[in-house]
């Protein structure tokens, strides 16, 4: 697992032990940032779900001003914080040990982009997509990025919000929701 481009480009990021977290692979997260290459300079990035951060931490090394990182393991909130030391990002990384749903709920700002990958026997993926339009914290003309199995189907959403683009990998589907500017709301 290692940063595409960017400042930190070639560096090679840390992986949590055991079979609890699953990394995006480099394939999908290529795919994912050339999707979405327009959208990231600049921005402000929620990686929620983090695991090793290496979503976050790949839009961090092509110029998204901001990132905010979210795991409710602290062995794998020490590791984002140990692969942003490594990448020289720590300035611009926030990294909280938190239950997801509650951190979107506690959650005052908005984002311009947010990645979603949580376990996939789970429903937290269409779990945090609602709370994300519920607590309306996706910035106009924002991206939520969410993985997952091919078969799982995402929920729809109420305008402003609407799924923009799927793409297929193998046994893995990327999701991409866009959230309109208020100009067009």
């Amino acid at each position: 697992m290692r940063v595409i481009t960017g400042t930190a480009r070639g560096r090679r990021l840390h992986e949590l032990k055991g079979y609890e977290t699953r990394p995006t692979t480099d394939k999908v997260k290529e795919g994912i940032f050339s999707a979405i290459q327009f959208d990231v300079e600049g921005s402000r990035v929620l990686d929620l779900f983090a695991g090793t951060g290496q979503m976050g931490i790949e839009a961090l090394s092509r110029g998204a001003a901001s990132a905010v990182f979210v795991d409710r393991r602290a062995d794998a909130v020490k590791l984002v914080r140990d692969n942003l030391a490594l990448c020289q990002l720590s300035d611009r990384a926030q990294v909280f040990c938190a239950d997801a749903m509650a951190h979107l709920a506690a959650t005052r700002g908005k984002f311009d982009l947010i990645f979603l990958d949580p376990p996939y026997e789970t429903d937290l993926l269409e779990r945090a997509v609602a709370h994300i339009a519920r607590f309306d914290i996706l910035a106009g003309h924002g991206i939520i990025v969410a993985e997952s199995p091919v078969e799982k189907q995402l929920p729809a959403l109420s305008a402003p919000y609407g799924v923009y683009r799927e793409y297929r990998y193998g046994k893995i589907k990327v999701t991409i929701y866009h959230r309109s500017g208020e100009e067009e709301a």
